[in-house]
């Protein structure tokens, strides 16, 4: 790929959610400002953009209360519109938060009806998604959480949490779905706090799951970024861990409320660094959870499509500048370097290799003096971002 050529293709596996670009606008203080976008529209212009395939909850797609016969027919027209753009449905995932029904939560409302309910709504969902094609499934647990600590017993609530989720892997696995899990974090909004509000909290339930070899995790940029986190960090760890089956990729002006903007809107360096890891280390799709302007029309809306995969190429041509630059290489080189019988890793325990390490002399004085040149590290890299290297 050239500097100037930021084109997208299907082979970059970029994919958004029937709801991002069909937002309308709405917020919590204003109405709509823009028409609906039927599914079938979303999907023939996101294809004619260049995109891979979209993403979707249940009822972005099947009405919550269409008959079996509408929802039928709705599902073999939006498999016709999909063949027909050659677009692909790489992930699903359930609405559990909308309606009134899941105001005190889903899987951890206070209400075992409920929970069967979203149980039931689940397996249904399941069952759209994979008869779409969908591998990978999703759980946002937007309702999962408590405004009043006192009318809901949070170690309860987790237990109803890993019952549904082990529940619903062993359905995956009965009607051989083949899918991955992949849980979605958010520390608040719309609960004043949600239950497993990090990665890493996500990270640590999943261990205590049935089939924690089915269930990783998908971080989303604005959910971290509204804790204060690195989102390049929470991602890291993911990979490192196995544990990243996807990711929603948007922006943020810092930890406010939810913002989803265009991704590579503002957070430059650091969505920089996350595009570089991601084409290291990562090749599953690449999915842009965010919204267009709510002061923008429908033709606003495709520039915002278009923007999020531009900027994602372009980032992606800086990560390989930067790999190629001669002078970021060799700094790289010289912080990382180490004297020869230095440079051992620590290895595995074993009563010797404690016995040596603690036999060792070291002077912290001399090993305090490496220099760490970050400032022209990280000058250089701004360089590049800015186009003037």
């Amino acid at each position: 790929m050239t500097s100037k050529n930021y084109q997208p293709k299907p082979e970059h596996k970029f994919t958004f959610g029937l709801w991002t670009v069909g937002n309308r606008g709405r917020d919590p203080f204003g109405d709509a400002t823009r028409p609906t976008l039927p599914p079938i529209k979303i999907v023939k212009e996101l294809s004619r953009l260049g995109a891979y395939g979209v993403n979707l909850h249940d009822n972005d797609l099947v009405p919550i209360d269409a008959t079996r016969q509408e929802r039928d027919a709705t599902v073999r027209e939006f498999k016709k519109a999909l063949a027909d753009h050659g677009m692909k449905v790489p992930m699903a995932t359930t609405n559990l938060f909308y309606d009134p029904v899941f105001k005190d939560g889903a899987f951890t409302s206070n209400d075992p009806r409920v929970r069967l309910y979203a149980l039931q709504k689940t397996m249904r969902s399941m069952d759209l998604g994979a008869e779409l094609g969908a591998h990978i499934y999703v759980f946002w647990g937007g309702r999962e959480g408590a405004e009043v600590d006192a009318a809901k017993d949070p170690r309860e609530a987790l237990k109803w949490n890993r019952e549904a989720l082990n529940f619903l892997c062993e359905y995956s696995i009965d009607q051989g779905y083949d899918y991955k899990f992949a849980l979605e974090a958010k520390p608040n909004e719309p609960r004043g706090d949600i239950y497993l509000p990090t990665t890493g909290a996500m990270l640590g339930f999943i261990a205590t799951l049935d089939h924690p070899e089915m269930v990783g995790v998908n971080p989303e940029v604005g959910h971290e970024q509204m804790s204060g986190l690195n989102f390049y960090h929470v991602v890291a760890q993911a990979i490192e861990a196995g544990k990243l089956f996807h990711i929603d990729l948007n922006d943020q002006k810092g930890p406010r409320f939810d913002q989803d903007l265009r991704f590579g809107s503002e957070s430059i360096k650091n969505l920089f660094f996350l595009v570089k890891l991601l084409e290291e280390s990562y090749d599953g799709p690449r999915h842009f959870d965010a919204h267009s302007y709510r002061s923008e029309d429908e033709a606003g809306v495709w520039d915002f499509a278009a923007g999020c995969m531009r900027n994602y190429l372009i980032l992606k041509d800086k990560a390989r500048q930067f790999n190629e630059d001669a002078e970021i290489q060799s700094l790289l080189s010289e912080i990382r370097s180490t004297e020869a019988d230095d440079g051992v890793p620590i290895g595995c325990y074993s009563r010797e290799r404690a016995d040596e390490i603690k036999s060792r002399s070291m002077d912290r004085t001399e090993l305090a003096k490496k220099q760490l040149p970050y400032e022209r590290l990280d000058q250089l890299t701004v360089d590049i971002l800015l186009g003037v290297r």
